[in-house]
């Protein structure tokens, strides 16, 4: 039994149905206190940044009026470039009131000025995890979902295009071949496993073990070849594809299932030119995992630590050395270093919470985001000493008629990325109203994209109105 749980921000999402095009965006200032018509909201009570009080907060004005996705792209290596233009598109989860048992997932689109929440799309799909690669490698990511047949789970996907997967096109069922399609796969991940430059997708069986399949596709839905790893993994977490294109051999956390408890897994390893580890590493406990760059090595480390859950049974508390840390497993081989993260006095039931990778000042570097109690931490760890430091931005004192306390306006951290191609990220933020966000990170509503770990935002939008939630 759990006390409590988090959820991990999703990286991509998205399936077989276009429902929705180009809905009308909700201006962040009529529904999240903004600051008289900026479109901003109020990263604190009195307007200004805590963290840096004599820092303006730069007005960001939301635009109201959809415009048509951008259908004439020439394909690339990003799997989050859904329509193929060269620019870096988000994909974020949104809700509707219509109760029809389906997920929804929206895609804001990239320009060459970076992240315009007016142009989006909104896609339909039926159940499980989903996640974004070009597996026939047309240059246009393909939607890959989980389809539950019976009892057992059969990854599928939906291919996309210039504008994304087609509306009511077929999902195609992906083969499995050694006679392992009868055994059910889930949590599909992708990566590039072998550093070949194509796609990959890795899925957990049933027995816990993980079945690779590597890139090209063909469009029946066959990978080039496929392979096994042993393992009890209950879910995945695979380091992430160069959006370059560069050839880069992607790692695999095999991470075991808990009842609220922190449990382990064991990490594979990759190298470009020999591909994925056939022996393994055995981790800590700690169920927030991330990837990156954090000694700027060149060489992918893990990062893996106490996310805040619990299991409240007699006798399954959390070992010491657990409980509020983290531990850094260096790329290049070694000891993990390990980091204290002490709790926050003001306990909104939320932090620490989970873990993002993100460079915002460019230096080649990534520093480990983490969700607290208080809003985000960025912790970066330079040679002459560990650095921290706090990002806050607040949702609005009252959302659908009700009055929100303050502990729970804190906006959560979702992702990192570099939308407008300065080799700088921008730290992507996210709040919603209710207990399933507050204690889960479920149903995020509003958006920010930071302009570093400053108090200014490259831009702030509501999903209030996609999906007819609005």
């Amino acid at each position: 039994m759990e006390d409590r749980t988090r959820v991990p921000g999703t990286r991509a999402l998205g399936t077989r149905a276009l429902v929705a095009l180009c809905a009308s965006l909700a201006l962040l200032a009529a529904g999240c206190g903004g600051q008289g018509d900026t479109g901003e909201p109020s990263p604190s009570k009195g307007g200004g940044n805590p963290m840096n009080p004599v820092t303006p907060v730069t007005p960001v004005v939301t635009p109201t009026a959809s415009r048509p996705v951008p259908a004439d792209g020439k394909g690339s290596k990003d799997p989050d470039d859904i329509n193929g233009d060269g620019h870096r598109d988000l994909l974020v989860p949104v809700t509707s009131r219509k109760e029809d048992g389906h997920g929804r997932t929206a895609v804001v689109f990239g320009s060459a000025k970076g992240l315009d929440p007016s142009t989006h799309a909104v896609y339909d799909y039926a159940s499980g995890t989903v996640t974004t690669a070009d597996l026939d490698g047309d240059g246009y990511p393909d939607f890959v979902s989980t389809e539950r047949s019976t009892a057992q789970e059969k990854p599928t996907v939906a291919w996309g295009g210039p504008s994304g997967p087609k509306a009511g096109a077929e999902a195609t069922e992906i083969q499995v071949p050694g006679g392992l399609s009868g055994e059910g796969l889930s949590g599909p991940e992708r990566g590039d496993f072998d550093g070949d430059g194509h796609h990959d997708i890795a899925a957990v069986r049933q027995d816990g073990s993980v079945t690779l399949l590597y890139g090209p596709f063909t469009r029946a839905g066959a990978p080039a070849r496929s392979d096994s790893r042993p393992g009890r993994g209950s879910w995945l977490a695979a380091d992430d594809i160069d959006p370059t294109g560069k050839a880069h051999a992607t790692g695999l956390l095999v991470h075991e299932g808990d009842d609220g408890e922190q449990t382990g897994g064991v990490l594979y390893r990759a190298r470009t030119g020999s591909g994925l580890s056939r022996t393994s590493v055995e981790l800590r406990d700690g169920n927030a995992v991330a990837w990156g760059d954090y000694d700027g090595d060149g060489a992918r480390d893990v990062a893996i630590g106490d996310n805040g859950s619990r299991n409240n049974e007699p006798d399954t508390g959390e070992a010491p050395e657990v409980v509020f840390s983290l531990a850094i497993y260096p790329g290049a081989g070694g000891a993990p270093a390990t980091h204290k993260i002490p709790p926050s006095k003001n306990s909104s039931y939320y932090g620490p919470g989970g873990y993002n990778s993100a460079d915002p000042d460019g230096d080649g570097k990534d520093g480990l985001v983490v969700a607290t109690d208080e809003g985000a931490l960025l912790i970066e760890l330079p040679a002459e000493g560990e650095k921290r430091t706090k990002i806050l931005r607040e949702g609005p004192a009252r959302a659908e008629g009700k009055k929100i306390p303050a502990r729970w306006r804190h906006a959560r951290p979702f992702a990192a990325a570099d939308f407008d191609d300065d080799g700088k990220e921008e730290l992507i933020l996210n709040w919603g109203t209710g207990v399933l966000f507050n204690l889960y990170g479920e149903n995020p509503t509003h958006w920010w994209l930071t302009d570093g770990t400053s108090s200014r935002d490259k831009t702030a939008f509501a999903t209030t109105g996609f999906a007819g939630r609005g």
